[in-house]
C-alpha cells in the first residue's frame, strides 16, 4: 500500500467525525435541563466485529461497547420511542467529558431502526499530529505495531448556543504492517496524520478509547 507524503504548514482544523451502527444495551432515558429547556439523553451502542484467526484456525468475534451522549433537538427527533436492543445509526465526534472524566462521543446525528440483524458498522475519520514517541513492537502472533499519541484540535458548534468552540483531545493511536514500519521511520513528533479506522477501546480501569488504523498518512511539517 502506498503511502503520500504531502508538506503542509498553515494550522488545522482536524477532522474527527465517528459514525456508528450497533444495538442499544438499553432503553435510553432522556431527562431535561433547565435555562434553557433542553433534551439530554446518553445511551450505550454495542458494535461487533468478526475475523477468522489464522492461529487457532476459528472465527472470533468482539463486541465494542460505545458510550454516546447526545443533547438538544436530536434527542426527541430520534430516541423517544427506541428500546433496548433496537438498531441505532449514529454519527458525532470523540469528547472528553469534564462532568465524569470519560472518552466519549458527542452524536448530532442518530436513527434508530427496528431490532434485528444488521452488520455492524465502526468508522472514524480523522486527523491529528503526532504527539509522542512511537514505540514498534512485534506481537505473538509477529504482527508489526505502531503505538503513538495523536492530539486532535477541531472545532464545533455546541447544542445550547450555537456557538463555535475548541475541543483539543488526546487518543492512543495503533498502525499495523508495512504502514507501522513507514510511519516509525519517517514520522517526528508534530507530523500531521490522516487515519481512516476503528474506535476500540483499552483493557483499563477507565476503557480509554483508542484507534486503530486501517490505513494511515503521513504529512510532513
Amino acid at each position: 500500500m502506498s503511502l503520500l507524503i504531502m508538506t503542509v504548514s498553515h494550522p488545522q482544523n482536524h477532522l474527527c467525525s465517528v459514525t456508528l451502527l450497533g444495538n442499544l444495551v438499553k432503553t435510553p432515558t432522556i431527562r431535561y435541563q433547565a435555562n434553557p429547556v433542553i433534551a439530554v439523553a446518553e445511551l450505550t451502542l454495542a458494535t461487533h466485529s468478526q475475523w477468522f484467526d489464522k492461529v487457532s484456525n476459528t472465527k472470533k468475534e468482539w463486541t465494542s461497547y460505545h458510550t454516546i451522549k447526545m443533547i438538544g433537538d436530536v434527542v426527541e427527533r430520534t430516541l423517544l420511542h427506541a428500546q433496548k436492543g433496537d438498531i441505532v445509526l449514529i454519527q458525532g465526534y470523540l469528547v472528553d467529558s469534564k462532568k465524569s472524566a470519560r472518552q466519549i462521543i458527542h452524536a448530532t446525528y442518530a436513527q434508530p431502526y427496528a431490532k434485528g440483524y444488521a452488520r455492524s458498522i465502526n468508522q472514524i475519520h480523522c486527523t491529528g499530529q503526532l504527539a509522542s514517541e512511537i514505540k514498534l513492537v512485534t506481537t505473538e502472533h509477529n504482527k508489526i505495531l505502531a503505538e503513538l499519541s495523536l492530539t486532535i484540535d477541531s472545532y464545533c458548534r455546541t447544542p445550547l448556543s450555537n456557538e463555535l468552540k475548541r475541543h483539543t483531545l488526546s487518543r492512543e493511536l495503533h498502525i499495523w504492517g508495512k504502514q507501522a514500519q513507514y510511519i516509525a521511520e519517517n514520522a517526528k513528533m508534530g507530523d500531521q496524520l490522516i487515519i481512516d479506522g476503528k474506535l476500540n477501546y483499552l483493557n483499563n480501569e477507565h476503557k480509554s478509547q483508542f484507534i486503530d488504523a486501517q490505513q494511515a498518512v503521513l504529512l510532513k511539517q
